[in-house]
């Protein structure tokens, strides 16, 4: 005999690891053979403490408190370390808990606008070199034309539909809907003009009201909104379903 500690158990051990820094709990696999002080080596890169700031506390695989884990010479299979056994790392050095994942707890670098745009090497100046996004002006020109160009067609179409037309609905995906216009006009919800629909039949998605505001009256799946441009004023009756045939 030499003297030396023998490890005669499983060289490999699974255990669970938790710290006062983080809730979270891990699982890891370790070699019984590495000293206490290379296990904490081990343990920085899990639990964010440096290992001269680490105490280690056992627990069983029923999280009973066994023993403190201090001798840094000593092998960690010397100590009654089995499978599913919890190891708690305390960190001294001060840190609070939640300190390296609470994002609101780490100091910002702000900077001003008007210093972000002197930089050379920002994303603004890359956007502005390469004319990306709202740095293409003649692209956000287009943009915008196009938008009062359609917000003119809608107001145009809006114009021409009163409340108390009969009218079709068609849009794109959907089936063709029959009823009358109740509201015409912009709404609290979304930009632009809408038409309010109360349809023939239960197609629809409310009762005249949406986000709390009423708009007009009708019955619960028989109202819906649509853009002017999906809607077509007319001579347009409402469907005999022959409900009184036998």
């Amino acid at each position: 005999m030499d003297g030396g500690v023998t490890v005669i158990t499983n060289p490999i051990v699974n255990v669970r690891l938790t710290s006062t820094l983080s809730s979270f709990e891990v699982q890891r696999r370790f070699d019984r053979g590495i000293s206490i002080a290379e296990f904490k080596q081990k343990l920085e890169m899990l639990v964010g403490t440096s290992a001269s700031c680490m105490d280690l506390e056992l627990f069983s695989t029923s999280d009973k408190f066994l023993q403190k884990l201090d001798e840094n010479e000593a092998l960690l299979g010397s100590y009654p370390v089995d499978d599913d056994c919890r190891i708690h790392v305390i960190d001294i050095s001060g840190a609070q808990k939640g300190e390296f994942t609470d994002l609101s707890k780490v100091e910002k670098f702000e900077i001003s606008d008007d210093a972000y745009e002197k930089r050379t090497g920002s994303v603004r100046s890359f956007m502005k070199k390469q004319r990306i996004g709202r740095f293409n002006e003649e692209e956000v020109a287009k943009k915008e034309a196009e938008l009062a160009a359609r917000e003119a067609e809608e107001k145009t179409a809006a114009d021409a539909i009163a409340v108390g037309n009969r009218c079709q609905v068609q849009v794109s995906g959907q089936p063709t809907k029959l009823g009358t216009v109740m509201y015409v006009g912009t709404a609290d919800f979304k930009p632009g003009y809408w038409v309010g629909i109360k349809y023939d039949e239960p197609m629809g998605k409310h009762d005249g009201s949406v986000k709390g505001k009423r708009y007009f009256e009708c019955e619960n799946k028989y109202g819906g909104f649509v853009k002017p441009l999906s809607v077509i004023v007319g001579d347009f009756p409402e469907e005999d379903f022959g409900l009184d045939e036998m």
